[in-house]
């Protein structure tokens, strides 16, 4: 537990702007042209280049996990989600409202999350007035990863 200490400490020195998409871009289903990925020991991280889009994205992140509690059904949104559930929230809801706003794309890839949310703002006029209701769809819809089965 030391050593994953020191790497959480170590961590949070070199990146003090955690991209709030993190899991959705370590993922490889989105990226953010205002992200840059870095390597520490054995593992990857994502910074967040711009304070601007960082406070737009942790008001989004917020907003998604608040108004997909119920359908999670997650009782208290206080501490983390657990893993599998956040990326859940993160992958499904911007690949949701990458739907709503860009229907002509037929992919499940978010090339830039900071375009996709300045498109929101612009068409939507504030991150609130997102449609949450059918971007939660796509969050319930969302499958990440199938672990493979074990052999007996």
């Amino acid at each position: 537990m030391v050593e994953e200490d020191e790497y959480r400490s170590t961590y949070n020195h070199i990146n003090e702007r955690r991209c709030v998409f993190e899991k959705a871009v370590l993922s490889h289903r989105c990226a953010c042209a205002l992200s840059t990925r870095f390597y520490l020991a054995d593992r990857e991280g994502i910074a967040c280049d711009s304070d601007t889009a960082y406070r737009r994205c942790a008001r989004l992140i917020s907003l998604l996990r608040e108004n997909a509690r119920f359908a999670l059904k997650v009782t208290s949104l206080e501490g983390k989600l657990p893993h599998a559930r956040e990326i859940k929230v993160q992958n499904g809801g911007l690949l949701g409202l990458q739907r709503l706003l860009r229907p002509d794309l037929d992919t499940d890839q978010v090339t830039d999350i900071s375009a996709l949310t300045t498109l929101g703002e612009s068409t939507y006029g504030s991150l609130e007035q997102f449609p949450y209701r059918e971007i939660v769809k796509s969050i319930v819809a969302f499958e990440g990863r199938r672990r493979p089965e074990s052999k007996r």
